[in-house]
C-alpha cells in the first residue's frame, strides 16, 4: 500500500525527495511516541513515513519487553473476550494447582481485586457480546495491515501463514462441537478435526488428543524480536529517532500546544503531538494527563526451548491452556497468567510448569529434556477488564493520542492500530469508528 506522501514522490529524485520529506516534516511538525514495543515501533513507522519528524523514547529500547517474549500468533481467531463466566465455576481448581494457567500472587490480591471486579461486570452478556464485536472488528484486517507493513520494512519473511491449531484432550465431543459453532457463528475460518486428522497435520503431536480446531486464515512469526528489529531499523531509515530513557513527567498547558517530557535522567524533550503507547506502563502517564484507568498487569511466561520444532504452526491447548509456536532457534512454549505487578521478580516453577505440558503434547521432541534446558522469561501485558485497547485521540489535550492495552493482542493488533492511529493524527475519518476503544469510556 502506498501511502499519500509515498504517492506525491514516487518520481522524484532522491535529493528532490529529502526535500520534499523535510519540508513535509516541517509542515506537520514534531510528534514523540513513548514506548518502543511493537504498538509504538508500527505506530511510529506509519506516522514517520507521512511526514511527521517522529521520536520514540523507551527506557529499554526497542521490542525488548513483552513484544520480545510473546508466542508469536497472529491470533485473529480469538474474537471472545477474556471476561467470560463459564471461567468462574473453573477458577478454584485452577488458583489450586501448581501447574494452572492462572496466578494470584497473595501479597498482590488487595491491589489487583478493583480491576477484578471491572472483570466480573464484563462477564454480563450484553457487555460480552457488544466488547466481542469490538474485537472482531480490529482483527478482520489485522494481518492484511500486517502482512503490508512488514513487505513496507522488508520483512515479510518473518511471517508464515499455516494457520493453527487448537487441540483436546478427552474433552467430550459435545463440548468440542460447541467450541467449534462459537467460533463458525463468528464467521471464523475454523475446521473440525478428529484426533487422526490432527496428526496428519502435525504427526508428532500425542496420541492423546482426541480433536482440533484448525483455524485456517492465521499465523505466526518465527521471530518475535526479529520483527521488532525490523521495524525498527526501517524506523531509522526513515529518520526516526530512539532515545533510550525513561519518561517520568509530562506537562501540557491549556495555553499552548507544546507538550514537555521529563526524563528520568533530568533532561527534558518539547513535541508538537504525543502518543502514549508504552504497554503496561502507560497507566502513571494517563494518570498525569488526566485519566484513571483500570490497567492490570498480566504477567505472562514463556519457556524457550533449543528443540528444534517439529510443529509447522503454533498448537494452542485447550486443556492446559498454553501455546507452543515452532520458531527460527528452537520452540517457545507460553502462556499462563499471573496478577504480581511489576516489580515482582520472575516465578521460574510459572515458567517451568510450561515444559510439563509441552512434554505431554509432543512427547518424542522432548523426551530427554528438561525444563532446566529452556531459557525463562516473563513479560507484562497491559490488560483492561473489557479486552479491548485505548486508541485515539485524548478528549482533554487535542494533541495527545494513545495506543496502548492490547492485552494478548499486541503482536495481532499493531500493525492494524498504528493505521488507524495515523488516520486519528492526520484528522482523517478513520477506517472503523474508534468509539469503543477511547480512553474516556471508563469514565
Amino acid at each position: 500500500m502506498i501511502s499519500r506522501s509515498d504517492k506525491a514522490t514516487q518520481t522524484l529524485t532522491n535529493s528532490e525527495r529529502e526535500c520534499h520529506q523535510s519540508n513535509r516534516q516541517q509542515h506537520l511538525g514534531n510528534l514523540t511516541i513513548v514506548g518502543a514495543g511493537i504498538v509504538g515501533l508500527a505506530a511510529a513507522i506509519e506516522l514517520q513515513r507521512e511526514g511527521f519528524n517522529v521520536t520514540v523514547i523507551d527506557k529499554e529500547g526497542a521490542g525488548t519487553g513483552a513484544s520480545k517474549g510473546n508466542a508469536g500468533h497472529f491470533a485473529t481467531e480469538q474474537v471472545f473476550p477474556l471476561a467470560d463466566a463459564t471461567m468462574l465455576p473453573k477458577l478454584p481448581e485452577m488458583l489450586m494447582d501448581p501447574l494452572g494457567p492462572f496466578r494470584v500472587q497473595p501479597q498482590y490480591f488487595l491491589k489487583a481485586l478493583p480491576w477484578f471486579m471491572r472483570f466480573l461486570q464484563n462477564m454480563l452478556p450484553s457487555r460480552r457480546s457488544k466488547n466481542s464485536r469490538a474485537i472482531k472488528v480490529l482483527n478482520q484486517d489485522a494481518i492484511a495491515a500486517m502482512k503490508s507493513l512488514a513487505s513496507f520494512c522488508g520483512c515479510e519473511d518473518l511471517l508464515v501463514m499455516n494457520g493453527s491449531l487448537l487441540v483436546f484432550e478427552g474433552t467430550p465431543i459435545e463440548e468440542v462441537k460447541k467450541e467449534y459453532q462459537a467460533y463458525a457463528d463468528a464467521d471464523i475460518e475454523v475446521q473440525l478435526f478428529s484426533g487422526e486428522q490432527v496428526r496428519a497435520l502435525e504427526p508428532s503431536l500425542s496420541q492423546h488428543i482426541t480433536n482440533g480446531l484448525y483455524f485456517t486464515q492465521v499465523g505466526h512469526t518465527s521471530d518475535p524480536y526479529r520483527l521488532c528489529q525490523a521495524f525498527e531499523a526501517k524506523f531509522r531509515a526513515l529518520g526516526g529517532n530512539l532515545i533510550i530513557e525513561e519518561v517520568v513527567e509530562v506537562y501540557t498547558s491549556e495555553t499552548s500546544s507544546n507538550i514537555q517530557l521529563q526524563m528520568k535522567s533530568g533532561i527534558s524533550k518539547n513535541t508538537d503531538r504525543l502518543v502514549i503507547a508504552a504497554g503496561a506502563w502507560s497507566k502513571p502517564i494517563a494518570k498525569q494527563l488526566g485519566y484513571s484507568i483500570p490497567l492490570e498487569t498480566e504477567r505472562g511466561y514463556h519457556l524457550m526451548m533449543p528443540q528444534k520444532s517439529c510443529l509447522s504452526r503454533p498448537v494452542a491447548s485447550y486443556n492446559r491452556k498454553f501455546i507452543v509456536t515452532p520458531m527460527s532457534d528452537g520452540t517457545r512454549l507460553a502462556g499462563t497468567v499471573e496478577f504480581g505487578g511489576l516489580q515482582a521478580p520472575l516465578v521460574d516453577a510459572r515458567a517451568d510448569c510450561l515444559f510439563h505440558h509441552a512434554k505431554a503434547l509432543l512427547p518424542d521432541l522432548f523426551a530427554i529434556a528438561s525444563a532446566s534446558d529452556g531459557i525463562r522469561w516473563m513479560g507484562f501485558r497491559p490488560s483492561l477488564p473489557d479486552s479491548l485497547p485505548i486508541l485515539g485521540r485524548s478528549q482533554k489535550q487535542a494533541n495527545v493520542f494513545f495506543s496502548f492495552g492490547h492485552q494478548h493482542l499486541g503482536l495481532t493488533w499493531s500493525a492494524i492500530t498504528a493505521k488507524l492511529l495515523r488516520q486519528e493524527v492526520l484528522g482523517e475519518q478513520t477506517t472503523i469508528d474508534l468509539g469503543p476503544y477511547r480512553i474516556d469510556r471508563f469514565n
